[in-house]
């Protein structure tokens, strides 16, 4: 299978990359940064089953561009994981909140996943097909708290995104997920956290695979074991 993976050059975005390629599949890197050294090291270990692109989910230009290359190219894609990400603004009160910085996390959070599917599901053609939205717990309304302003808005908007998706697809049978990862030890999870990043890229590749099949589900939204989460 052909994956198409954003923001994979650390943290949740690299332990995806490195489970999928043990697995067999091809991996289409999306990054910002070409020369990062962690996906250099994977690409010496799975030569051309890597494919490194330069890609800004920010940019509409960018994402347009990834997609005429790919095409030009004739690769197929099995899967699309959104995984790109940013986390501003933390332990900000909404008195002090500079709506700049959620402007920020909706081009990243959001339209970054919005511009993928886009311009990249003509090439989504694979059998078997997956969508998979990385997400976040921070996103759930029912477990809403008061912070994270524009990571946890951003990531319920995701969630909606995921459920209209999943709606468009079905009768194509492409699987569309919204995944909360789990509390990682990631730069953005921070070295407190209790999730190794590797065991969540287990669960999601399990999920794209669908060695996991969720149950019937209200929404589209699950914890990377493949559990409902609270919408």
């Amino acid at each position: 299978m052909n994956i198409l993976l954003t923001g994979a050059s650390r943290g949740l975005g690299l332990a995806i990359a490195a489970e999928a390629l043990e697995r067999g599949h091809a991996v289409i890197a999306g990054v910002r940064d070409v020369g990062s050294e962690k996906l250099a090291v994977l690409s010496e270990a799975y030569g051309d089953r890597l494919t490194i692109k330069q890609l800004d989910v920010a940019s509409e230009e960018s994402v347009a561009q990834l997609a005429s290359t790919l095409k030009r190219e004739g690769r197929t894609l099995g899967a699309i994981i959104n995984n790109a990400a940013i986390l501003n603004a933390r332990n900000t009160h909404i008195e002090e909140l500079d709506m700049n910085e959620v402007e920020l996390a909706f081009e990243v959070n959001l339209y970054g996943p919005m511009r993928i599917v886009k311009h990249l599901l003509p090439l989504l053609t694979e059998e078997n097909g997956a969508l998979l939205n990385i997400s976040s717990e921070a996103g759930s309304i029912t477990n809403a708290y008061p912070g994270d302003y524009p990571y946890s808005i951003s990531k319920t908007a995701l969630n909606m995104f995921s459920q209209q998706l999943h709606r468009y697809l079905k009768d194509r049978q492409i699987q569309v997920l919204s995944i909360h990862p789990g509390w990682m030890k990631t730069d953005m999870g921070g070295e407190n956290a209790p999730t190794d990043p590797r065991a969540s890229a287990r669960g999601i590749v399990d999920l794209l695979e669908r060695r996991i099949v969720p149950e019937e589900l209200r929404f589209q939204f699950v914890d990377y074991t493949g559990k409902e989460m609270p919408i």
